[in-house]
This record gives C-alpha cells, sequence and structure tokens, in this order.
C-alpha cells in the first residue's frame, strides 16, 4: 500500500463532485450568484492549506465510510445542504467515476494527468476569488513537487492502492451505461482500441533476441483492436495539453444521470461486512478524521443569506423512495470520535475547535466527552438556522 495516494484521491474524488454538483445546480436553476458562491465556497474548503497540508502528509488510506464523512463536510461548506439520500447517491457517482477513470488509465503516471484534467476544469469554476485562484495553483505545485519524480513502480503501487480502494465496488451509472461503457452487472468495459500508452508501441508484432542481445527474428500477429500511437505525452506542467480526456467534466453536457443500487446486489455482504467488521486501523482512522475536520474551513453563512436545499434525484419523491428502499446495511453511519479517555486527544480536539470562530450567544458547555463530529454537527445546524430568513 502506497502512503501517497491520499491526495490523489481526495482531489480526484472532489474534481467529480464539483462536477455533479454544478450539473445540479443548473438543473434546478439555482440563480447564478448564488450558485458561483456555493462553488466558490465548497473549492475554498478543499484548497485551504491547513487541509492541504494534512492531506499530503504520507499515511495509509482508510476505509471508504470514513472519506464519505470527509466528503459531507465539504460539500456543505457552503449555504447548500444535501438530504442523506442526495448524499450517498453523490458519493456513488463520485466514486465510480473515478474507479473508472484509474482503471483506464493508460499507465500509472497518467493518473497525475487525470488529476490535472480535475484542477484544469476546477480553476474554470471559480468566479472572481483570486484567493481561491491561488490556493489551487499552490496545489498544482504541491502536486508536480511531490510526485513528478516519483519512479513507474512508485506511481504503479498508487495505482494498484487506489484499485483495492474501489474493489467489490459495482453500482450502475445511467450516463456509463448510455455510453456503453459499463455492463449492467455494473463491471467496465476495457476498449481494445484507442491509443496506446506513451512510449509503447502499437501490439502486432513479437521480437526474438539471442543471448547477446542481438535480434534474431521477428514474428507479426493480429492483435484484434484497432490501435495507434498517441501524437504526443500530455503536459504535466502548471499548464497544457493533458492530451488523454480521462478526469474531464461527463456532465457538461445536460442529461439526467442515475444510479442503480439493484446492480449491487451481489456486493451486499462485502459492503455489509466493512460497516461491521472490527477495523484494525481504527483508533489511526479517528485520529485521521480529527486531524482533517479540524482542518476545515467551514463557512458560517451570514444572517441574510438564504440556504437551498440540492436535490441528487429528478424529484423530491424519487429522493423520498430512495431514503425508504435503500438497503438498512448500505446507510452510512456518522463516526463517533470518543476521546474522554485519552488526555493527548482531548488537547487534540480542544485545539481544533478552537479553531472554529463561532461568534453567538452563550450557550450551555459542551461536555469534556462529547466526540468531534457531533460538535460539527451542532455548528452546521447552528449556521443552517442562522441562515433562514426570519
Amino acid at each position: 500500500m502506497s502512503l501517497r495516494t491520499l491526495p490523489l484521491l481526495v482531489l480526484n474524488l472532489g474534481g467529480e463532485m464539483l462536477y455533479i454538483v454544478d450539473q445540479r445546480l443548473r438543473a434546478q436553476s439555482i440563480p447564478g450568484d448564488k450558485a458561483r458562491q456555493v462553488m466558490n465556497d465548497i473549492i475554498g474548503g478543499i484548497f485551504n492549506k491547513k487541509f492541504m497540508d494534512e492531506l499530503f502528509k504520507p499515511q495509509e488510506l482508510y476505509s471508504r465510510k470514513a472519506l464519505r464523512t470527509v466528503f459531507e463536510r465539504l460539500v456543505h461548506a457552503s449555504i447548500m445542504r444535501l438530504n442523506a439520500p442526495s448524499m450517498d447517491k453523490l458519493y456513488d457517482l463520485m466514486t465510480m467515476a473515478f474507479k473508472y477513470q484509474v482503471l483506464l488509465c493508460p499507465r500509472p503516471k497518467d493518473i497525475l494527468l487525470i488529476t490535472f484534467n480535475h484542477l484544469d476544469a476546477i480553476k474554470d469554476f471559480i468566479y472572481e476569488a483570486p484567493k481561491t485562484l491561488a490556493q489551487v495553483d499552490a496545489t498544482f505545485r504541491k502536486l508536480i513537487d511531490t510526485y513528478g519524480s516519483l519512479s513507474a513502480g512508485e506511481l504503479q503501487l498508487i495505482r494498484q492502492t487506489l484499485l483495492i480502494f474501489f474493489q467489490d465496488i459495482h453500482i450502475r451509472v445511467s450516463i456509463l451505461l448510455k455510453d456503453k461503457v459499463q455492463n449492467s452487472n455494473g463491471h467496465f468495459v476495457l476498449p481494445t482500441s484507442g491509443p496506446v500508452p506513451w512510449g509503447t508501441e502499437v501490439p502486432g508484432l513479437i521480437r526474438l533476441f539471442n543471448s547477446k542481445g542481438d535480434e534474431i527474428k521477428r514474428t507479426e500477429f493480429v492483435s484484434g483492436g484497432n490501435y495507434q500511437l498517441p501524437y504526443r505525452e500530455g503536459s504535466f506542467d502548471l499548464y497544457g495539453d493533458r492530451v488523454i480526456k480521462l478526469g474531464t467534466n461527463i456532465y457538461s453536457i445536460s442529461r439526467p444521470v442515475e444510479t442503480d443500487m439493484s446492480g449491487a446486489a451481489k456486493n451486499l455482504a462485502s459492503r455489509v461486512k466493512e460497516n461491521t467488521a472490527p477495523n484494525p486501523l481504527a483508533k489511526e482512522e479517528l485520529n485521521f478524521l480529527a486531524r482533517l475536520m479540524g482542518s476545515l474551513d467551514i463557512k458560517k453563512p451570514l444572517v441574510n443569506e438564504a440556504g437551498f436545499r440540492l436535490n441528487l434525484f429528478t424529484t423530491d419523491e424519487e429522493e423520498e423512495h430512495a431514503a425508504l428502499t435503500r438497503p438498512e446495511e448500505l446507510l452510512y453511519q456518522v463516526i463517533n470520535i470518543q476521546a474522554d479517555k485519552d488526555p493527548q486527544r482531548n488537547e487534540e480536539l480542544a485545539r481544533i475547535m478552537g479553531e472554529f470562530e463561532v461568534a453567538e450567544e452563550p450557550k450551555e458547555r459542551i461536555s469534556k466527552g462529547a466526540d468531534l463530529l457531533a460538535m460539527m454537527d451542532e455548528l452546521d445546524a447552528e449556521h443552517e438556522c442562522k441562515s433562514l430568513p426570519s
């Protein structure tokens, strides 16, 4: 397992999340100024310097449930709110899209180009926010510095770690089914044509060499696919043509996107096992969440800001139906971080909560053993109430 996988996972999933949120904002005809504010706030939360610094520290990947908790905080870093079924669907779409990209990337190094495609698109979402734009550029440079000098073997280990993270997720997505890149069982269709990886040759020729390294024979064969050489390598600089299209916005053309949980029925047992089996990394995972949550920049809506709910479904009735029919075993649960028996963790949580400047009426003191996520839930609830018109 690579210890340098987490930044690529979060940034690419974050890019897919922004693609989907942008598409739904347009589909629900949210006013332009409010939609731009939401996108700026979420992007500002993702690329917050403290959050990025925590993210780039070498560390193990943790569970999908833990990362979902992080993304739920990120998507709520604005006046926009999502109900649980819409958040579930959003996370499903994010994970399936990036899994498809990791599976199809021609070579391990191209995962960086996929990431750069996401960041290029994110910069286009930013509206009149030079500070946020500078944060994205700083992350660009950090990616180049961190991953630009890695060997092919180290990059392959990162790709393998990502594939392990996405293993056994086979949720059907309508846009992928319509494009015939996903089968009805949720598995992806790997192409047998197109450009080969940069630095390789079109298949169809076998060379035989002797012990001295001299070529002694050539044999041609039919590859069974329509392959061609790429016209050039994608740019790994701050600006440039990435060449590959993986990681670009597939929702730029407005069309409905659905997820079908029936295609994931075979994976129910493994998902239940993930939720109920003892986690040997539980303590480290909770510490990871505490660090990331403490570094998130949660926006406090102004008194005169009216919040709104984003629906990932076509109608409210579909969202309500999804809430009633989604198997209980597949529901993500809140992760509690209990610190009452760990003085060092208490001190850490106190430092983290001290970073949130909450100007409000004095209220009953939160108990020392309260967990971090519950505290953040209270903050979110208070901010949401403040945003409602009086």
